[in-house]
């Protein structure tokens, strides 16, 4: 081979191997983003996969993972001789708020029920969210006794915070059910736990909910009807059942009558906490002065929705900060037949209905709609009457600040005898004294 041949064979293999060299970076480059493709997918897929067992508005487990999770902590709980609780919890009357204040609202509720849930648990409990406004928490190591103590304080939290935003703020009401391994017999099946808990729950809103129940709770509510049984007992319990869940439903509407009323616009309304602590000394004065307990409980309802009738009042009459014209005034004064005729057509509320038309009448007969007087007014309605005008009057107005507790109980008793009730008058600031 000569010279100039072997530089050509030379730089040839140089060639080569410079290409080669640039062949191999180049599928270095290629190996190292496939790792990197890799890498990146399987942190898709385990993204995908934990997105799988949660839901994705509350971010809690999913019943999917709930059913998993359930049958691995019981094995355990008896390959240990350990105790587990399960804990199953559904908002009471929460259709009414999705109904009154829309989906969005209601979603802003659950996720603001979901991290005050979160606070409010131990670390190894185990919360999951079945649906709707359906939860359940598995609290392992957790005996029936521990699980209802749990269970009460985690209702206590809730029932004490407010939930919403600016615009409407609410409480919420939680129906709780315990069910416990070993204490609740033999158990197969996490399953068998889950429908125990729930038959538990169900009970719970039968009863009116906002409480928490066990099974210890469920047999005694429950009895043992069996063939030994006459036919008496068995109608007698199917009439309180019947009873117990008409009143269920009754609360049920009423709440949402008046929720509803809130949020069509009226502005000059009590707060949640308000409306409570009047029909509190409602009901006080109705029991000091012996009335039946239909009365009371008509009295009760009265309080709640007596003033329903404002939705039909301007809101420039509602809100206005000096005094009201003579022709403002007697729009004002129709709310009272407004309200009635609101809720007439319901029968369950009828008795309610003559305490909210006459809850502006006057005891010397110079109030209005009918210029009743004295005894001629219903007692439920003078009893309104009264701690109405104590709620008036220790509130912040649009023309005034709120009256003091002791200026507001001189005026009441300086009115008693004209514009209310002596006897009722006495009553409750014997109350307000206490």
């Amino acid at each position: 081979m000569s010279k100039m041949q072997r530089i050509d064979h030379l730089t040839r293999l140089r060639t080569q191997v410079v290409r080669l060299r640039e062949s191999n970076a180049r599928l270095k480059k290629l190996l190292s983003r496939l790792e990197a493709s890799n890498r990146t997918t399987l942190q898709l897929n385990n993204k995908l996969s934990k997105l799988a067992l949660k839901d994705p508005h509350t971010g809690l487990y999913n019943r999917r993972h709930f059913n998993e999770t359930l049958e691995k902590e019981l094995a355990l709980a008896k390959r240990h001789a350990q105790s587990l609780s399960v804990i199953m919890m559904d908002i009471d009357y929460f259709k009414s708020v999705n109904d009154v204040y829309g989906h969005p609202f209601g979603d802003l509720v659950l996720k603001q029920f979901t991290q005050k849930l979160q606070k409010a648990v131990r670390r190894y409990d185990i919360l999951f969210r079945l649906g709707g406004e359906e939860f359940v928490m598995i609290s392992p190591r957790t005996d029936r006794p521990t699980g209802l103590l749990l269970a009460k304080r985690l209702l206590k939290t809730i029932n004490a915070h407010s939930f919403g935003s600016k615009a409407h703020v609410l409480k919420l009401k939680v129906s709780v059910g315990v069910a416990s391994y070993p204490e609740d017999g033999v158990v197969i099946r996490g399953l068998d736990l889950v429908n125990l808990a729930d038959r538990i729950l169900n009970k719970v809103k039968e009863y009116g909910g906002n409480k928490v129940f066990s099974s210890i709770d469920l047999e005694k509510l429950e009895g043992k009807v069996t063939s030994e049984n006459d036919a008496s007992e068995v109608i007698e319990l199917l009439k309180k059942k019947i009873y117990r869940l008409s009143q269920r439903a009754n609360q049920s509407l009423i709440e949402a009558i008046f929720a509803l009323a809130k949020n069509i616009g009226v502005k000059d309304w009590y707060s949640d906490t308000f409306t409570k602590k009047m029909m509190n000394y409602a009901i006080e004065i109705a029991k000091m002065l012996k009335l039946p307990k239909n009365e009371i409980e008509h009295i009760r309802k009265a309080v709640i929705l007596h003033d329903i009738g404002k939705v039909g009042i301007n809101e420039n009459i509602l809100l206005k900060h000096s005094k009201l014209t003579t022709k403002e005034f007697e729009t004002m004064k129709k709310h009272p037949q407004l309200s009635t005729d609101i809720i007439r057509p319901l029968y369950f509320l009828r008795g309610t209905v003559p305490l909210i038309l006459y809850h502006h009448e006057r005891w010397d007969g110079k109030g209005y709609p009918h210029r009743l007087k004295g005894n001629q007014i219903p007692i439920g309605a003078r009893i309104i009457a009264i701690v109405d005008a104590y709620r008036s009057l220790t509130s912040n107005r649009p023309y005034r600040k709120a009256y003091p507790k002791s200026s507001a109980m001189k005026i009441l008793k300086k009115e008693s005898g004209t514009k209310f009730d002596p006897r009722v008058t006495a009553a409750f600031l014997k109350i307000l004294s206490g």
